[in-house]
């Protein structure tokens, strides 16, 4: 007769005659065996093998000891599905919302509590809708223009600091070496190795490379972005080819070019030849474009 551990394989394959099936349903743990499979069944998520699953704990559990009572074994078993079914729903519930847009992508979120999140190029927004109403907490990673109504605390946080605000419009840039933001309405608090900098409608905070850099008031209601221009003020060159780079999905060589060098202007997103010219008489540099890769050069 085939033993045990066959049967409940070729059962899990749907694989049994009906002289196979009878000998299965005369297993002593034939009731506990189904009542797991189907819970487990409700449980699978996608390119789950249960089969294989439900025979590794099949197998765990065969290798322990017989307990002394009748009811442990059921009961163990009972315990363990509860055991999936709150990790399950642990996971479920925890588990953060994140948006990203690609190269040459800018898409806008609306938050929980309607405040909204416009997102730039090759950025990532992540936070916990089950949570929100507790602590209205966002990471981010690239840039992103916030319209924060008033509520609780607000935090944005970034691998380079954090902002916390009260309700008001605020843009955050944090690219590698380079952590700006800008506050456009109310009052932002932006945290940086400990120590907090108030900032009011106009005030910057910009740190490229761990420097902290001044700037002049923003005049501006809104970040340039947002209508698809890129604009700098005395910025290093490599943050403005940088920004070129994600706004046009493209591969930028510098020949005899100073990187450090300080750049003012601007650029469209959506006319890559007006945008050449733009990020490069200025410095009166010369330019060749090959598909998706440019090469500009120094006199």
């Amino acid at each position: 007769m085939m033993n045990r551990e066959k049967l409940i394989s070729k059962w899990l394959d749907n694989n049994l005659n009906n002289l196979e099936l009878e000998a299965f349903k005369n297993l002593e743990d034939y009731d506990d065996l189904v009542k797991l499979d189907t819970s487990l069944q409700t449980f699978k998520a996608d390119n789950y093998d249960t089969s294989k699953e439900l025979e590794t704990v099949l197998s765990t559990i065969k290798s322990k000891k017989q307990q002394p009572t009748h009811w442990f074994k059921p009961f163990m078993r009972i315990a363990a599905i509860l055991a999936i079914c709150f990790s399950l729903y642990y996971y479920i519930t925890t588990i953060d919302t994140t948006i990203s847009t690609m190269v040459a992508q800018k898409t806008t979120i609306d938050l929980p509590d309607a405040s909204s999140v416009s997102l730039n190029a090759k950025s990532l927004l992540a936070f916990n809708k089950k949570d929100w109403k507790n602590e209205r907490e966002v990471e981010l990673q690239g840039e992103a223009f916030f319209k924060v109504t008033k509520g609780s605390t607000f935090k944005v946080i970034t691998k380079l600091g954090t902002v916390t605000v009260y309700g008001t419009q605020f843009n955050i840039k944090q690219r590698d070496n380079y952590f700006e933001v800008i506050c456009y309405e109310g009052l932002v608090g932006v945290t940086h190795n400990t120590h907090e900098t108030k900032l009011k409608p106009g005030d910057s905070f910009l740190i490229i490379d761990g420097e902290i850099i001044a700037k002049e008031k923003e005049n501006r209601s809104t970040p340039s972005w947002l209508n698809n221009e890129s604009t700098f003020k005395s910025l290093p060159y490599k943050t403005i080819i940088a920004e070129f780079e994600r706004q046009y999905d493209v591969d930028i060589t510098l020949v005899n070019i100073d990187s450090n060098q300080l750049f003012t202007g601007s650029f469209m997103h959506n006319n890559i030849d007006v945008a050449l010219k733009s990020i490069s008489l200025p410095l009166h540099l010369t330019y060749s474009k090959t598909n998706n890769t440019i090469i500009l050069k120094g006199e």
